[in-house]
């Protein structure tokens, strides 16, 4: 028997809306009690005193990168679940740009074998698969959506932007009955042009190529246009402008069904963050190829604007999108790099200490937005900490420093531009 008791330790419950100091007993990785003071437990569990720590609901990613397959040197199955549990996540929905994409049952069919082979004998993460929308080079075609929704993909998205809105027009109509969820990442590459920063003053003042507010919101236009006519569900990915914020919450005002999630990043930056320096201290790199995204974090106004909409309940979730790149493929021109960075395993504590240390939000809504919500984007149950129900929790200790180097890392990859740096908060591992 395998018997944990965890000691006045502060329980966030988003589906309960409960927020409150108790002790849980958990015993072969199910919760059996909540209770202000338990005193029966069996005789060998490890008790631990946990005044205060926090105690939640396992984290949701509703999307993030693989490098497996086609692409180990980034990340592999196990370094990403690895990385997960670190950071307390215990749900991840992985897109399927590897290589060979999923964008058929037979890959599907392998990237699931990778992941059983690959995870130990921990019940968590749980792992769940977009399938791709499209296939071919310039994704010109519509996958076999019905067979990859028979073989249980979570969803679909292509983690591109699909910008033929004849192509997406039937991909909603086909997609409507088969009740998964699908998944759209806005912009206009006409628009967007060879831009690596969003435009305005501080692209021109650093001489870095701008990306319009309009390149994102005119495709978020479009979208929305044919969810009003078709009404397949939908859910926004990387909103990451002020007017985007405007656009949908008019469209939910109007009862459109869709939902809508900006990532970690996003909230916690904007355009000011580019030049500081990069922490490889490689003197060719002026600015930090780990803040080079898709789509490239905001001017101020629109930070401001992602983080009021996430109180108003506008956006509905915090989406990591974990994308791991290598040491040669990220030390680069910042123009140059590929767009992404890790996330997994620092997300929780950056963001509590911006947003709940400050007052920003309170405790059990930033858990909400990280957890419960994501959940039900998804189209899962949310998990929650009632006795009886699987011990899917995570255990977080906000006020313990650490520094993000790459040995203190779980994931192969180190390109974030926290790199070198001490931050405060830390997910506490420990075995279901």
């Amino acid at each position: 028997m395998n018997s944990k008791l965890f000691k006045k330790v502060r329980i966030l419950d988003p589906v309960f809306d409960a927020d409150q100091v108790a002790d849980v007993l958990i015993i072969d990785g199910k919760i059996v009690a909540v209770e202000k003071n338990i005193s029966q437990f069996p005789t060998k569990t490890d008790i631990q005193d946990c005044q205060g720590l926090i105690l939640g609901p396992g984290l949701v990613d509703l999307y993030c990168h693989s490098g497996e397959p086609g692409f180990e040197e980034r990340e592999t199955i196990e370094s990403l679940t690895q990385a997960s549990r670190a950071g307390g996540f215990t749900r991840l929905a992985i897109l399927p740009d590897t290589f060979p994409p999923v964008d058929n049952s037979a890959g599907l069919a392998r990237l699931q074998n990778l992941a059983t082979q690959a995870t130990d004998k921990s019940a968590f993460p749980v792992l769940y698969y977009w399938g791709a929308i499209t296939q071919g080079v310039k994704g010109e075609h519509m996958t076999e959506l019905g067979e990859l929704a028979a073989m249980g993909v979570v969803g679909f998205a292509d983690g591109l932007p699909l910008e033929n809105l004849g192509l997406l027009r039937r991909v909603l109509e086909y997609l409507k009955p088969l009740n998964k969820s699908v998944a759209l990442f806005c912009n206009n590459s006409g628009l967007a042009g060879n831009g690596v920063m969003r435009e305005g003053y501080d692209s021109i003042r650093l001489g870095l190529p701008g990306v319009p507010t309009m390149a994102e919101t005119s495709a978020l236009a479009a979208v929305l246009e044919l969810v009003d006519a078709i009404g397949t569900p939908v859910h926004i990915m990387r909103v990451s402008t002020a007017r985007s914020v405007e656009l949908i919450r008019t469209a939910k005002n109007r009862g459109l069904p869709i939902t809508a999630s900006t990532t970690w990043m996003h909230l916690l930056l904007d355009t000011l963050a580019i030049e500081a320096k990069s922490p490889l201290n490689t003197d060719f790199l002026p600015y930090d190829p780990n803040l080079r995204l898709d789509p490239p974090l905001g001017n101020s106004s629109d930070r401001l604007a992602l983080v009021q909409g996430l109180k108003d309940g506008v956006l509905d979730a915090i989406a990591i999108d974990h994308a791991p790149f290598s040491y040669e493929e990220k030390t680069v021109a910042f123009c140059e790099a590929p767009p992404g960075a890790i996330g997994l395993e620092i997300a929780l504590p950056l963001l509590w200490q911006s947003f709940v240390e400050t007052g920003q939000l309170s405790a059990l809504d930033l858990w909400r937005v990280l957890s419960t919500l994501p959940s039900k984007c998804l189209g899962l149950i949310p998990g929650d900490l009632k006795p009886q129900k699987l011990a899917e929790v995570t255990l977080f200790a906000p006020q313990e420093t650490w520094v993000v180097e790459k040995p203190t890392l779980k994931s192969r990859s180190f390109n974030t531009p926290w790199l070198g740096k001490k931050i405060q908060g830390r997910v506490l591992e420990w075995q279901v």
